[in-house]
């Protein structure tokens, strides 16, 4: 049976995901010792929960060095597309993504790897597609990265169109591009969905373009709403321009705990405490030296934001303070957001119990037999 929706275009009106449990660490830059474990069997026992519970999506971050520090925060890393695979022929409902980078992978090759998946999951494959902007895992795998936006968003934009229509010819074609000359290419079997979903995330304006042209999802950090219910009218705007229609996610993460009392100053020690202040200071100066959009007052922000979630916006306090951050988020024009946690096996649970439910009584999430 030929599946036509991606489970992550289900009718939930909030969307929810599981971020970066392929790294070690997941997102929290912290050094105390219940910090994530990125294990297999770790993984596999969190997808099979956040299937369970329908969320639409899991969400890896694809890694080839740490960034130091006394954790040498995510040095651990499970590769991508196998990851996904492995996920996918272990769990019935839930998207998997795998994240590409173009520099690094052949589309013909990774348009060959998600079919193959799409094919044997009935549908639930999904491509992150990174344009690059971390030099050290260029020096690492002996590769230039130009050093304009502009020439690498070019050679993505071709990238993907390649593995766009390897999705859907279904004869031979030759291409002649600025990057690529391929003769009799072809890629069977096509994707078993009609569309299978593409995210994105961008900081600079040629990867918000990039991002408005062929992503279905952009993802943008939440610094502060009101700057993000202004982003999300723009970029909105810029999509019509183009006949698309974009949602826009942010990046999450979550301390829930009985009381507010208990999360906050769980959320003080782990962040605080015991953060690896080396790594969060090497991934700010990695990760925003070329990002445009973000003002030095903004990293600063961010960087406070770091160890708690790699940047993300935090859900912390009792199951009704996490669930009234989630409707801010919503109301502010998000479609979805990504989550994380210290550990996310043992903490999962009780968000799943008590916070899930909570965001179905708000009519942020149906039931999970109802949002298929």
């Amino acid at each position: 049976m030929t599946v036509r929706t991606a489970p992550v275009f289900n009718d939930n009106p909030f969307k929810l995901g599981i971020f970066s449990p392929n790294c070690s660490g997941g997102l929290a830059v912290t050094k105390v010792p219940e910090r994530w474990n990125n294990s297999w069997e770790n993984n596999l026992r969190l997808a099979q929960m956040a299937d369970e519970a329908g969320l639409e999506f899991l969400l890896p971050i694809a890694r080839w060095i740490g960034y130091g520090g006394a954790t040498n925060f995510h040095g651990s890393v499970l590769e991508t597309v196998t990851w996904a695979a492995g996920l996918l022929a272990q769990t019935k409902n839930i998207n998997v993504f795998s994240t590409i980078h173009t520099a690094f992978n052949h589309p013909v090759v990774v348009a060959k790897q998600l079919a193959t998946m799409d094919n044997m999951s009935n549908g639930r494959a999904g491509l992150n597609v990174v344009c690059g902007w971390n030099k050290p895992e260029y020096d690492a795998l002996g590769m230039t990265m130009p050093d304009d936006h502009e020439t690498r968003y070019r050679f993505g934009q071709e990238w993907f169109d390649i593995v766009r229509k390897l999705w859907t010819e279904t004869g031979p074609f030759d291409w002649d591009g600025e990057f690529y000359q391929l003769r009799d290419t072809y890629s069977l079997p096509l994707p078993k969905t009609d569309k299978v979903p593409i995210f994105n995330a961008a900081g600079s304006q040629q990867g918000r373009d990039f991002a408005v042209r062929n992503a279905d999802y952009l993802f943008t950090p939440a610094i502060d709403l009101d700057r993000s219910r202004e982003e999300i009218a723009t970029i909105k705007e810029q999509a019509a321009g183009v006949g698309r229609n974009v949602g826009l996610f942010t990046l999450s993460y979550v301390v829930c705990r009985p009381t507010r009392k208990e999360a906050e100053e769980y959320h003080h020690y782990y962040s605080q405490e015991n953060a690896d202040w080396e790594a969060v200071d090497n991934i700010i100066n990695l990760m925003f030296a070329h990002a445009e959009s973000f003002p030095k007052e903004v990293i600063r922000l961010l960087r406070d934001r770091m160890a708690g979630g790699h940047g993300g916006y935090p859900l912390v306090g009792d199951p009704d303070t996490v669930a009234d951050g989630i409707q801010r988020l919503y109301e502010t024009g998000f479609a979805g957001t990504t989550l994380a946690f210290v550990d996310y096996v043992e903490e999962f649970p009780y968000f799943r119990d008590e916070v899930l439910p909570r965001l179905e009584d708000r009519g942020l999430r149906l039931p999970v037999a109802g949002a298929a």
